[in-house]
């Protein structure tokens, strides 16, 4: 019995440091790092189960322990001469002692990591949210928020960038004006709801009738912008023309006065192209605009720039 005693005395010992030691390098490493947001929480319930897993084996020891103690003093009320028993005791009650203190820690430090989780995990949805607010405005603040098309202001940055990639690599590109002809008509005769719905309509076919990297903006009221980057000739850049104008002629359907309402809008279009027609945003803007205006008189659906 001493023997078995003494042995298992040391076995939580050993547990015992391993507890404590384990505890420090589980707690200061994973809380001291800094790992990416997304695994922050992950850590530290991984740390909270595994030093809860510490606590349950510290308890079972000091319950062993305790049994232990108290079979020992049982046989020495038997013994005359019990000098080892009473040391192996004494040793027994001292390691005791230190795996209640150190199970009294442990559930002070589980506590702390729970309340730890609870404030990072906060912190992530607040921080989540801020990045979501934060990405919405800036979507808000550069597109349209009708059609939710590219706003002046982002158009005005692409195009000084596509113009500066343009020069640096040899490459044409082309800068296109279109109007709604008589859009005024449709706000005058069935109000601005239907005109609203016509133009997230347009807005939808002229994206579906260019490339993914060009640009479609909203000018403003019925104007579009397009920048057409990497053309390979002036006919490219027709035949596009040609599908965006037979698009915006589709006939377009809304709702007025719970009425479906059915109407046919012409476009007027006018291309600039650079470098033949200007090599600066405001040059090729002004010559697409008067392109377009002479594609409306002449009611040819589009023009090139002279």
């Amino acid at each position: 019995m001493c023997v078995n005693a003494h042995t298992r005395s040391a076995d939580c010992r050993r547990l015992g440091q391993f507890s404590f030691s384990g505890l420090r390098s589980m707690t200061v490493g994973p809380l001291a790092e800094s790992p990416n947001e997304a695994g922050r929480s992950k850590s530290l319930y991984r740390v909270l189960g595994q030093t809860a897993h510490l606590k349950d084996l510290v308890e079972e020891c000091a319950e062993d322990l305790s049994s232990v103690n108290a079979d020992i003093k049982d046989q020495l009320e038997n013994l005359e001469s019990a000098s080892a028993m009473e040391s192996v005791l004494e040793k027994n009650e001292e390691v005791e002692n230190k795996v209640k203190d150190a199970s009294v820690k442990l559930t002070v430090v589980n506590s702390g990591l729970a309340g730890q989780v609870r404030d990072r995990n906060l912190l992530d949805h607040q921080f989540a949210a801020a990045v979501e607010q934060g990405a919405a405005a800036r979507h808000a603040a550069l597109h349209d928020a009708l059609t939710d098309l590219p706003n002046r202001a982002l158009f005005d940055d692409r195009l000084q960038h596509g113009l500066a990639n343009a020069e640096r690599h040899g490459w044409a590109m082309a800068v296109m004006f279109l109007d709604l002809d008589d859009f005024k008509k449709i706000n005058d005769s069935f109000g601005h709801d239907a005109g609203d719905s016509v133009l997230r309509t347009m807005a939808r076919r002229l994206k579906e009738n260019t490339r993914s990297e060009d640009t479609v903006s909203r000018y403003g009221g019925d104007e579009f912008l397009f920048l057409l980057t990497e053309i390979q000739d002036k006919a490219d850049v027709a035949l596009i023309a040609e599908k965006i104008v037979d698009a915006v002629r589709t006939p377009c359907e809304f709702t007025a006065n719970e009425t479906t309402v059915a109407v046919s809008v012409r476009a007027s279009l006018g291309i600039a192209l650079f470098p033949k027609n200007g090599n600066s945003p405001e040059t090729l803007m002004k010559k697409a605009d008067a392109a377009m205006y002479r594609a409306k008189q002449n009611q040819s659906g589009y023009a090139f720039a002279l």
